[in-house]
């Protein structure tokens, strides 16, 4: 078979800048919730616009990293079930903890929400990943699945 044809590779670059004795260790909602506003969201930008991130998690639910799923603008964004599966195993994750923004400030799920959250549940199932929570995060706080027992 010539070259041209071959499938194309998706790799993945692991080089870890923290040591595993110092990854974070998520518990609860709390924890997560702080992790993200800290590392991944931006009070200058929460407000702005919406973005869609997974938090990879190792088995003993210690951060491995974030990945960015997707960007759009204030009244959503498009989320590719595939890309978060992808950023899963690619992690060799055995958790994962989506979340994602809203600007206007509703900390309540939208249909779409719950809809994404029990697709990724059920793509995950087939890998053996674990959707441990869905925060929905504003600049005054955040919803959590886990913790509404709705995951």
């Amino acid at each position: 078979m010539k070259d041209v044809y071959k499938v194309c590779d998706v790799t993945i670059h692991y080089e870890p800048l923290i040591k595993p004795s110092e990854r974070l260790q998520i518990k609860n909602s709390r924890d997560i919730f702080s992790f993200l506003m800290e590392h991944v969201f931006d009070m200058k930008t929460i407000q702005h616009k919406e973005s869609f991130n997974v938090v990879l998690l190792n088995r003993a639910s210690k951060v491995l990293g974030v990945h960015l799923i997707s960007e759009g603008g204030v009244n959503g964004t498009i989320v590719d079930i595939r890309l978060i599966i992808q950023s899963a195993i690619l992690s060799n994750s055995s958790g994962i903890i989506l979340c994602h923004n809203h600007p206007s400030g509703n900390m309540m799920p939208s249909n779409q929400d719950r809809c994404i959250t029990n697709n990724v549940k059920e793509a995950c199932k087939l890998f053996d990943i674990t959707v441990l929570d869905h925060l929905i995060i504003t600049a005054e706080g955040y919803y959590s699945f886990a913790d509404e027992g709705v995951l």
